[in-house]
């Protein structure tokens, strides 16, 4: 699927102010096995972050319709490789800065221009891989408590093979069971505006404010 570079689809480039950011030639252009995976569980009704709630407030566009809870996407070379593209891409774009430092406020949502902390890199993940047609119900924004235990957001993609993570801390894109992460909750897939308790879901896990 790689020729040379790879660039964001035209609607995922106006969703961050026009900002122009081509992906890097091609390194992992190669095959790539994808072996079956683990999914994780659902177990039961989660409140909704507070920021995300504020995001959608804010633009209520971005968090309407509905999905499918069974919908998975068709997970081969090709689209692993798209997923791996675009999870790289934006951690070398986007900046790490909290959003104390950004905006001055402990919690907020948005899509980043150049700079942003951990859920802006999954909004603008998720918005790149809509854009390029894969189907929103299989991209769902999830809390985890990450290896220092502070809370962090990753994005998650539901596929044929299994869950797999999008992740500004690790470029490589890994099966949820390979990340060491603590899973809390995430988007339930039939609607964007509802979350779900997943994995161990023994914890109401915040989304730390301090986490880059």
């Amino acid at each position: 699927m790689c020729s040379g570079a790879y660039t964001w689809p035209r609607k995922a480039i106006a969703a961050f102010s026009g900002v122009g950011l081509a992906i890097l030639a091609c390194g992992t252009a190669g095959a790539v096995e994808v072996s079956a995976q683990a999914s994780m569980k659902v177990l039961g009704s989660a409140r909704m972050p507070i920021g995300y709630a504020l995001f959608c407030s804010n633009q209520p566009s971005e968090c309407a319709g509905k999905g499918s809870k069974n919908a998975r996407a068709a997970l081969d070379s090709g689209r692993y490789t798209e997923l791996d593209l675009v999870n790289r891409t934006v951690n070398e774009r986007i900046a790490p800065v909290t959003d104390e430092e950004l905006y001055g406020v402990a919690e907020r949502w948005s899509y980043p221009v150049d700079r942003g902390d951990c859920e802006d890199y999954v909004l603008l993940k998720r918005r790149v891989l809509m854009d390029a047609g894969w189907d929103p119900s299989t991209l769902l924004i999830t809390v985890v408590r990450d290896l220092k235990g502070a809370g962090h957001a990753v994005l998650t993609v539901v596929t044929d093979r299994g869950d797999y993570v999008l992740d500004n801390q690790q470029d490589g894109v890994l099966p949820w069971t390979q990340t060491g992460y603590e899973f809390v909750k995430r988007q339930s897939q039939a609607d964007p505006k509802s979350w779900v308790f997943v994995g161990s879901g023994n914890a109401e896990g915040g989304v730390a404010s301090t986490r880059r």
